[in-house]
């Protein structure tokens, strides 16, 4: 079971849904993920969202036109997911991601999914993810750093998967890295 699961049930789901979209009924600028995305990708890529949650980052990165997969274990956020129909959607654990014949120019775990895992999965969810990536494919993940999950760990697991780290940075918004950010949004690429 993973952090999530045990953290949320059904109605934090609907909660959690409805949240998002009285901040895009409000105006709020919901896409900065995907504009930061957007520019690490050539043109058309295929890009895996993982832990895609409502799709709301896959979405906005299929309207960029890129053809993305949204892979998430919570069926009331794949339902939201779904409905914006600019995304193939696929339940499964990330743990035990299994897409036969499927390599994505780019994986993106956006929103704390790595800190929502079921603990002591972390390295084997990077490794699943790497092994969806084309060769020279990137992984792009974003987390807030004041959990158990460290940036260290992370690090040492996205080597163990194949993985080498090019850029960190403490927002998506590309502020500079610093050892004291609050959030790490990292940049590794399969060799």
């Amino acid at each position: 079971m993973t952090r999530w699961e045990r953290e949320r049930g059904e109605d934090a789901s609907r909660a959690y849904v409805a949240r998002f979209e009285e901040l895009a009924a409000s105006g709020t600028d919901l896409h900065g993920e995907a504009r930061m995305v957007d520019a690490v990708l050539a043109r058309g890529s295929w890009v895996l969202d993982a832990g895609c949650g409502t799709g709301r980052v896959g979405a906005e990165l299929a309207r960029r036109g890129h053809r993305v997969t949204g892979v998430d274990l919570d069926p009331i956020l794949l339902d939201a997911a779904r409905a914006t129909g600019l995304l193939t959607v696929v339940r499964s654990d990330l743990a035990e991601l299994d897409l036969p014949g499927e390599r994505f120019d780019a994986v993106v775990a956006a929103g704390n999914v790595m800190i929502f895992l079921e603990p002591g999965t972390e390295a084997a969810v990077c490794r699943r993810l790497a092994r969806h990536l084309a060769p020279g494919g990137v992984l792009i993940a974003g987390f807030a750093t004041d959990h158990t999950y460290t940036v260290d760990r992370f690090d040492r697991d996205l080597t163990a998967a194949g993985l080498e780290v090019e850029h960190r940075f403490a927002t998506w918004d590309l502020r500079p890295w610093r050892a004291d950010a609050p959030w790490a949004v990292t940049v590794a690429r399969a060799g």
